[in-house]
């Protein structure tokens, strides 16, 4: 469970194993334990930045309960639909995801689906919840892709840049996990500050979607480990992440004009962001 992973370029050579340690002879991996600091990470950040937004820790908690479990199940759904050839005949390694794969696209769209469930059923505003999602989302993303890295997975072609990245001797390839960690990083900082100048509710998550769409359309493109809409050569991820990316672009400028928050900046009431009367849910 070892791998030798360098980036020659770098003069950097690491021998990973996937590993952390053992209990009771049941192993334990270096990628769950890396996922878990990516969650742990993102609750604490959010749970600091919930007043923002007009809600308390135990919304935040009460959330997180069930949009962790559904969207781990989500997340596996969406690989096993698109990789069905593998599991057709041996449904049973269906439920097996300690054996690989998960998507993360599948993970985000279970747990949106949570927090929307959540805030018709509470009351509470959809928007400024789906805006402390965002944050979350990119902090533990930007974390949870090392765990790839721990791996030796989710790399891209081949290339000779001086950043490439050898596994086990083979040829160099794109280090896109460490891509997509950096893209994810500097989202979150972007948004953290531009959180400042917030014009409407939901603003946050269009943005965040809009980011990581753009970003994931083309790190997806240089991937080889890609899931494909079956029998065709289009990347469901990332056709996914073009669509997402337009159509956040597109909400975002709608709310804009509609706010017509282009020249003059407004308080932003923690409660009702845009101030207005609507109800907090449409």
């Amino acid at each position: 469970m070892e791998h030798v992973i360098s980036f020659p370029g770098l003069g950097l050579t690491l021998h990973l194993n996937r590993v952390a340690f053992s209990v009771f002879g049941k192993d334990i991996f270096w990628y769950g334990i890396i996922i878990c600091a990516g969650f742990i990470l993102a609750a604490l950040y959010v749970n600091r930045r919930v007043p923002d937004y007009g809600l308390t820790s135990d919304d935040l908690f009460d959330v997180l309960i069930f949009a962790v479990p559904v969207g781990i199940l989500c997340a596996r759904a969406y690989y096993v639909i698109f990789q069905w050839a593998d599991y057709k005949n041996n449904p049973a390694e269906i439920i097996k995801i300690w054996h690989g794969g998960l998507a993360i696209y599948g993970g985000i769209i279970g747990a949106v689906a949570v927090v929307v469930l959540y805030g018709r059923i509470k009351k509470r505003s959809i928007p400024a919840m789906l805006d402390l999602a965002a944050y979350g989302l990119l902090i533990g993303q930007a974390v949870g892709r090392w765990g790839n890295f721990v791996n030796a997975e989710a790399h891209g072609g081949e290339t000779m840049l001086p950043w490439r990245m050898v596994i086990d001797g083979g040829a160099g390839v794109h280090p896109t996990f460490f891509y997509e960690s950096i893209w994810n990083a500097l989202g979150f900082v972007l948004l953290h500050f531009h959180s400042k100048k917030q014009r409407f509710r939901g603003e946050i998550f269009l943005e965040y979607v809009a980011w990581y769409g753009l970003g994931r359309m083309v790190i997806e493109g240089l991937r080889t480990d890609s899931l494909y809409v079956p029998g065709t050569p289009v990347r469901v991820s990332q056709v996914l992440a073009g669509v997402s990316c337009i159509a956040a672009v597109c909400l975002i400028v709608y709310n804009y004009k509609k706010h017509r928050v282009y020249a003059v900046p407004t308080e932003i009431n923690p409660v009702n962001p845009d101030n207005t009367e609507e109800d907090d849910n449409k």
